[in-house]
């Protein structure tokens, strides 16, 4: 392809706008630039030599290419011009201006969004014993090996030893190697490349039903951690019943990586805040004060305030005055995204004052108060 028919990297507009313009409004109707990571689906418009152009309006071109291309050979193999294909972003601003993108990345993103769209539905999968070890089975989903904890076996197939001989136990567990059986996904940790099943469902339908008899909205519980995933925690409240803390109920403070705050195993206190499908929906923030409720006494619009960024938006960034409390710090402060980046690096702290203090609604604006670089 030469140089005159290969697809051009299209620039990207900014737009500049002051506070409470007119079109500010209108901002948020602009669609947000890929990042690393983000999935991104698009066109192909060309293929040629080890490369393929994705067209991905309205932010320019996408191209796949190097080792991301060998990756995906098999794929694109049978891909053709006109064809809609999905991928994930590697760099926003790679080669030559173009997005560069990853389709193994993005095929392993989905497979991982599934399985956890997988625990939330408890879809059932007829999966087929690999392997057997003392402490349970190997069997593989979407490519992926995951395990089966002896625990986690219904009636039927726990192996029920005398005294509890592992090498007994092995021996029971070898019996259903080859043998299909019905399981569902209970964690998927992506980062870990962590997979684990569990036989028990259906049959222990009107058993989980009786346990959550027991329990009300308002009951404060202790329990323990048994998975954890990107979008939360799940607990154990008692032998044969889970609930699930959602990532918005881990702290009062911005949580990104529940990874981060928990590990399977970990004893914790709960508070079940809905009982819904026969599922329980729990909060660990909802047993702590929540900060906004006491902020008035400590702040006031004007008051000149140390905070530590700890997210960018397209709006802005936020930026956190107390463990809780945050606030925005709006980008039309700024001549461009990019020097308010600049200017406001995450994990640093930065004075600001306060330019909206609405406590009962946890509604704060900042002005940042330091030197724009």
């Amino acid at each position: 392809m030469s140089e005159e028919t290969k697809p051009k990297a299209a620039p990207v507009a900014t737009i500049h706008l002051t506070a409470g313009h007119p079109m500010e409004g209108l901002l948020d109707a602009i669609p947000t630039p890929p990042k690393s990571g983000d999935l991104v689906e698009g066109t192909i418009i060309a293929m040629n030599r080890g490369r393929v152009f994705i067209d991905l309006p309205p932010f320019g071109t996408g191209l796949i290419y190097g080792r991301e291309y060998l990756n995906a050979a098999d794929v694109l193999r049978k891909a053709n011009p006109g064809d809609t294909i999905s991928a994930k972003v590697v760099d926003p601003a790679g080669r030559d201006g173009y997005i560069e993108l990853s389709l193994k990345e993005a095929r392993q993103a989905a497979i991982w969004g599934e399985a956890e769209t997988a625990i939330l539905s408890q879809t059932p999968y007829s999966l087929t014993v690999e392997e057997a070890n003392k402490g349970g089975l190997i069997l593989s989903w979407q490519g992926i090996q995951g395990f089966l904890p002896a625990s986690q076996l219904t009636g039927e197939h726990y192996p029920r030893v005398p005294e509890g001989d592992k090498d007994k136990i092995l021996g029971e567990l070898m019996q259903l190697v080859g043998k299909p059986l019905s399981v569902r996904i209970i964690t998927a940790d992506a980062k870990e490349g962590k997979l684990i099943f569990s036989e028990r469902m259906g049959d222990e339908t009107e058993e989980k039903a009786s346990l959550i008899d027991k329990y009300h909205v308002g009951d404060a519980i202790d329990g323990e951690v048994t998975g954890i995933v990107d979008f939360g925690v799940f607990v154990k409240l008692e032998q044969g019943l889970e609930g699930l803390v959602h990532i918005s109920e881990l702290d009062w403070g911005l949580v990104e990586d529940p990874h981060a705050l928990f590990k399977v195993g970990d004893k914790t206190r709960v508070k079940v805040i809905e009982i819904k499908d026969g599922k329980v929906s729990l909060s660990i923030k909802a047993l702590k004060e929540n900060p906004w409720h006491t902020a008035a006494e400590r702040y006031k619009k004007g008051m000149e305030v140390p905070g530590v960024v700890i997210k960018y938006n397209k709006h802005g960034a936020l930026a956190s005055i107390e463990e809780g409390v945050a606030g925005l710090v709006h980008v039309s402060e700024f001549e461009s995204p990019s020097q308010l980046r600049e200017t406001l690096e995450l994990g640093k702290t930065y004075p600001f004052t306060i330019s909206l203090f609405e406590p009962k609604d946890q509604r704060m604006t900042l002005t940042y108060a330091g030197k724009k670089k």
